[in-house]
């Protein structure tokens, strides 16, 4: 990443202000959203106002044109049923014609008057459908009204009426005829105007549509262009900062507010470059600091011992020499003298075994838990059966092997051991249970001692904490027991669990990982009663 620029604020300086330079966001999608929204706009009106005109001509075709077409074949059907009608009455006299001729005569008046106002208004269809009233109105004066009036039958025909009557006929179809063809030809053009109604909306919309994708396109290029290429920029160099790539810096380029974000990752970078150099450079006075306390406890350690074995060789020189020759208060003097010094040596080793614990690397190599755990059993029978405390000891019986520190495993197990004696009652049990499941095996060591107050369990862990029962009973101790133990199991990468209760005990639990595939099966209760009756 890139160092500190000359010119730019020192750390926890306010950021440097957004350039000025580009166009925000908001401006640069505006006329995309403007014109797609006119385009959207316009296509809804044209669609609308195409629907609105097809429907419109269809009505017309629909609605009004075709059933005046239809009135104006009824008009030509109502004349020929009333031709028919006196042609047999003409014949033969009969008075059911008389009967279709006047139902045929009721009819014509509506279906001609339909057709009439269909013809309103329209010079040219006005004029052919006049041009047919009067013809059906001359045939039926002229020939049919007279001739039904007249007598029929055989013996009435008369060839001069007849001739008049067809004659008259004939000017009625040939006038039909220009009206039934001006109908059609305008049933013909409605029909093709609905159609290109509806195929023109069709039509502008699809060209629309086409103007729209190549709005789109453009204005995709335009925000690729000005927009993606800038943020896909940026994501880019947080990947390279994120590698830890050196001199890597962000383009500023862009709207306004992809410029801002340029401009805030750079200084964050630089930020970041400044504080990895002062955390190197804290590391490296931390390391000095390790290693000159390390030395110091080294050599402070190394320097108490000389005295400290000088004073216990010269107490033992008195009290032999003395033995008898002592007073009770000077062989208590002496017999303090001596448990202090005992203390001190036991506070140099825990220091220097917490010391290496916490600097030196671990050397891992596949050990078996279980005897790792009887070892340290075995180490601390001795001390407890001096009070009377049983070690009982409930394990699988089968290897576990884990990868560990022996001899730092084996310390810690023996500090967790001897805490549990130490803190125990005269004569009360101590119990270690070893179990293994789903890769895992855990060693739970309980005692039924004084246990640790409620209030102090989240100092447990802490140099030189010691519970205040412990203290008010006189039970000695450093205070650096259980902060050895959890440094080495974490060094470790397992976990120590602590349950305690006052006045009822303590449960130290240790959870380390299993090597290998196979996990032991859980022992049987028959193995168990073997087991903690060989321990």
């Amino acid at each position: 990443m890139t160092t500190a620029q000359r010119g730019r604020p020192a750390t926890g300086a306010p950021a440097a202000p957004a350039p000025a330079g580009g166009r925000p966001v908001a401006r640069l999608l505006a006329p995309v959203l403007l014109r797609l929204g006119l385009l959207l706009a316009l296509m809804a009106a044209i669609c609308v106002a195409g629907v609105l005109a097809s429907t419109q001509a269809v009505d017309h075709l629909t609605d009004e044109l075709l059933p005046a077409a239809s009135a104006n074949e009824d008009v030509l059907q109502d004349l020929t049923d009333m031709d028919a009608a006196v042609g047999a009455y003409a014949r033969s006299g009969d008075q059911g014609a008389l009967a279709d001729y006047e139902q045929a005569l009721q009819r014509f008046p509506g279906h001609e008057q339909r057709v009439r106002e269909f013809a309103r208004g329209d010079a040219g269809l006005e004029l052919l459908v006049t041009r047919q009233q009067d013809a059906a109105d001359a045939w039926l004066t002229q020939y049919a009204e007279p001739r039904v009036e007249a007598p029929g039958g055989p013996g009435t025909f008369q060839r001069a009426r007849y001739t008049r009557g067809q004659r008259l006929f004939d000017e009625v179809r040939e006038a039909h005829l220009a009206t039934h063809a001006e109908f059609d030809r305008r049933q013909r053009e409605a029909s093709s105007d609905a159609q290109w109604r509806f195929r023109g909306t069709i039509v502008a919309v699809v060209a629309l549509g086409l103007l729209g994708w190549f709005l789109v396109g453009r204005a995709r290029r335009r925000l690729e262009r000005e927009l993606s290429e800038p943020l896909l920029a940026i994501e880019s160099t947080v990947q390279r900062i994120s590698r830890s790539e050196p001199d890597v810096h962000a383009a500023v380029a862009g709207p306004r507010e992809v410029r801002a974000v340029a401009v805030a990752l750079n200084d964050l970078v630089e930020q970041q470059a400044r504080a990895r150099a002062v955390e190197t450079r804290i590391q490296s006075e931390l390391r000095a600091l390790d290693t000159a306390r390390d030395d110091f406890v080294s050599n402070v350690s190394h320097e108490l011992r000389t005295p400290l074995t000088t004073i216990s060789g010269y107490l033992e020189m008195v009290a032999e020499e003395f033995e008898d020759d002592m007073a009770p208060r000077h062989e208590r003097m002496l017999e303090a003298t001596r448990r202090n010094v005992t203390r001190l040596k036991t506070l140099i080793d825990d220091l220097l075994t917490l010391s290496k614990a916490e600097n030196r690397g671990t050397d891992l190599e596949q050990v078996d838990l279980d005897q790792v755990v009887r070892d340290a059993v075995t180490d601390v029978r001795i001390t407890a059966a001096r009070r009377g405390i049983r070690v009982e000891v409930t394990a699988p019986g089968d290897p576990l092997p884990v990868l560990a520190d022996r001899a730092m495993l084996n310390r810690a197990f023996l500090n967790i051991l001897s805490n549990a004696v130490k803190f125990s009652k005269d004569g009360d049990p101590v119990e270690v249970e070893v179990t293994a499941s789903m890769g895992t095996v855990r060693v739970a060591v309980t005692d039924h001692g004084i246990g640790i107050p409620a209030a102090e369990l989240d100092r447990l862990g802490t140099r030189f904490f010691r519970a205040s029962n412990a203290v008010f009973n006189e039970i000695a101790g450093t205070g650096l027991g259980v902060r050895i133990v959890q440094t080495i199991i974490d060094k470790h990468q397992g976990e120590v669990l602590f349950e305690s209760e006052e006045g009822a005990g303590t449960t130290v639990v240790v959870v380390l990982r299993l090597q290998g595939d196979r996990v032991p099966p859980a022992p049987a209760p028959a193995e168990l009663e073997a087991g903690a009756q060989q321990a």
